[in-house]
């Protein structure tokens, strides 16, 4: 699966103006390894046009980004990517897609500053990648969850993933497809029942934070 590549979507979806009784911006943020999706899943749920920061590839960047998982990736974002989805008339879901590179870490812990929940977006055949996502996440105390995005790699078991992660048997662990509108939408809505659940109980919330 081409990370870049996401759903033809008809133009009128993707200007859809905010409504004027809409006063109440809840923060979600994308992390995850380089290339494994995160633009994609911002572009595909986004009810908007996107904004995205994504320059072309060049061969200067090979010496300081590990590229040998994503050889057909031709763009990289270097800032964030930003969408749009209103949940009611009252609430407004901000998506923030953080860049993958190591060298663009340092932009995380900003990008986390306020955010209601997290998706780490996780690429099965370099689950690696993902590790210090789950770090700064947890160092952070910010809730999340882990969806697996299909690029068609090796097949493991939740537990596997699991176990290669060391994630908490709390975290929700879902697969999906960063193209599909539908299937992004389901990653969202497990996290915000996942963050729903944290709040309902305030000792649960309480590990969360001391993770």
């Amino acid at each position: 699966m081409d990370s870049a590549t996401s759903e033809t979507r008809p133009a009128a979806e993707t200007r859809t103006p905010l409504g004027a009784s809409a006063d109440n911006g809840l923060k979600i943020v994308v992390v995850g390894g380089f290339g494994a999706g995160k633009t994609t899943m911002v572009r595909s749920v986004s009810e908007i046009r996107p904004l995205n920061t994504e320059e072309t590839m060049t061969q200067a960047g090979e010496a300081v980004d590990d590229i040998s998982g994503v050889r057909g990736k031709t763009a990289t974002t270097v800032a964030f990517d930003f969408g749009r989805i209103t949940l009611d008339s009252r609430n407004v879901l901000y998506l923030f897609g953080a860049p993958g590179q190591e060298r663009f870490w340092f932009l995380w812990d900003r990008l986390f500053s306020g955010t209601l929940g997290a998706v780490v977006l996780v690429d099965t055949r370099r689950i690696d990648d993902s590790w210090y996502a789950i770090d700064r996440l947890e160092k952070h105390g910010t809730p999340f969850i882990v969806a697996c995005n299909d690029f068609g790699g090796p097949t493991f078991t939740p537990q596997q993933i699991r176990e290669a992660l060391d994630l908490d048997p709390h975290v929700p662990l879902v697969n999906c497809d960063a193209r599909s509108r539908e299937s992004s939408k389901i990653v969202l809505i497990t996290l915000v029942e996942h963050i729903r659940s944290l709040y309902a109980d305030p000792a649960r919330a309480s590990r969360q934070e001391l993770v």
